[in-house]
C-alpha cells in the first residue's frame, strides 16, 4: 500500500470533540447566567438578557480541538481566541 492509500485517522476522536462541545456549552451557559444576575437590575424587574455571544473555550482541551470544531462548522472563531456557538 502506498501512502496515498493508507486511511487517515482523525487527529481528535469523536468522543473528544463531543466532550469539548459539552464543556463549551456548559461554560457558555454559566457565563450567560452570571452576566444576567449582575447587580444593578431592579429586584422587581424580570432581569435582562445577556449580551454574551462568544467565550474563551475551556483550557482542558488543546487549541487544535477548537480549531477542528470551527472547521466542522459547529463553532465560529470570532478572534482573540474566542468562539461562539452556531
Amino acid at each position: 500500500m502506498s501512502e496515498a492509500e493508507v486511511p487517515q485517522t482523525p487527529e481528535h476522536p469523536p468522543q473528544e470533540l463531543k466532550a469539548a462541545m459539552k464543556a463549551f456549552r456548559k461554560r457558555l451557559k454559566l457565563t450567560c447566567l452570571d452576566d444576567q444576575s449582575r447587580i444593578g437590575v431592579g429586584p422587581m424587574s424580570s432581569g435582562r438578557a445577556s449580551g454574551i455571544v462568544g467565550i474563551t473555550p475551556p483550557d482542558q482541551f488543546p487549541d487544535s480541538v477548537w480549531e477542528e470544531l470551527a472547521r466542522q462548522g459547529r463553532l465560529r472563531d470570532i478572534g482573540d481566541g474566542q468562539y461562539e456557538l452556531l
